[in-house]
């Protein structure tokens, strides 16, 4: 398949998502009105797949941004995919539709292209993005996530989603979905932690099996963020084998990065907000590596985790993850 910019896959329920978005998470260094600027230029040089989440507390700047470039007419509503997350505090059935809508006030939206279950482990309801008792430890609910995409099911058929799906599940997790009594829409989407290091192989063929598409975060890395990356993880575009790569095609390792993910059928997430790298990253479109390429970096493989994933090993959802 020719890649190319504006490029899309058709989901399992007919709808289509670009291969490339843009991730509007902002660490709480960063002002939150740079994500407006960013989301902005993104758009500019012609993202149309914007990824958002109601814990990222950037919904009103992604809105405004959106809002702007309609009013310049750069776009239409229609030809922005803005993918939303219910946060873990609102898993109860009973919630997840005021958590959808309280996402849609912030953005000023009728409706999300994509809602997806942020993760898999639900977390004490109530103000709280992370509620924790007096021994610092996290505040669990016990909620049956199916019950859970059952509500999910019904904010589709109220007509304020179009497609639904699930982040960072494992595939015990997908399969207790897929297997419920009564499904009415299977998950259009597994978005999960991807990248060299991290290639989740398992999980890319189990989700093309059961025409699932998989989205990879952290395709580059990350950005270093105390406040969840993993202290003992390298920085992934300083991979030898990377920039030996880039060299040869004449791009970054960040490009090659992008490129090695989108080869092997994923949608891609990138967050940048420096002009110059917004720009760069489209330019994942205008080259291809070879066989041999994408089987060295798939060699790169070592199951390390960018982030802290050991928050939730208490929670009685949790399972290891599927790499190998």
């Amino acid at each position: 398949m020719a890649l190319s910019k504006d490029c899309g896959i058709t989901m399992n329920d007919g709808n289509k998502i670009p291969v490339l978005g843009f991730g509007t998470y902002s660490p709480d260094a960063v002002q939150k009105s740079k994500c407006e600027e960013a989301t902005k230029i993104a758009i500019e040089f012609g993202f149309r797949h914007i990824d958002g989440a109601y814990v990222y507390q950037t919904e009103e700047q992604v809105g405004r941004a959106v809002r702007a470039k309609i009013s310049d007419e750069t776009i239409k509503r229609e030809d922005i995919f803005y993918t939303g997350k219910l946060w873990s505090t609102f898993h109860r059935p009973e919630l997840v539709r005021k958590c959808l809508e309280e996402s849609l006030k912030k953005l000023q939206f009728d409706y999300m292209d994509l809602f997806i279950i942020h993760n898999p482990f639900s977390m004490k309801p109530g103000p709280d993005f992370f509620p924790v008792g007096e021994d610092k430890k996290p505040i669990f609910d016990n909620v049956d996530l199916r019950q859970t995409w059952e509500a999910m099911e019904a904010c589709k058929d109220a007509g304020l989603v179009r497609s639904i799906g699930v982040s960072n599940f494992t595939r015990k997790q997908l399969e207790m979905i897929l297997n419920k009594q009564g499904l009415k829409y299977k998950p259009v989407i597994n978005q999960v932690e991807c990248h060299p290091y991290r290639n989740q192989s398992k999980m890319l063929a189990f989700c093309k099996s059961n025409n699932i598409i998989m989205e990879g975060y952290c395709v580059l890395g990350s950005q270093r963020d105390p406040s969840w990356l993993n202290p003992d993880a390298p920085p992934l575009l300083e991979d030898p084998l990377l920039v030996a790569i880039a060299k040869r095609y004449n791009k970054s390792p960040a490009l090659v990065a992008i490129r090695y993910q989108l080869q092997r059928g994923l949608v891609v997430l990138v967050k940048t907000y420096t002009r110059k790298r917004i720009e760069e990253n489209t330019q994942a479109f205008t080259f291809q590596l070879s066989e041999e390429d994408m089987k060295s970096i798939d060699g790169l493989h070592k199951n390390m985790s960018f982030s802290k994933a050991e928050i939730f090993a208490e929670h009685p959802n949790y399972q290891p993850p599927d790499d190998e």
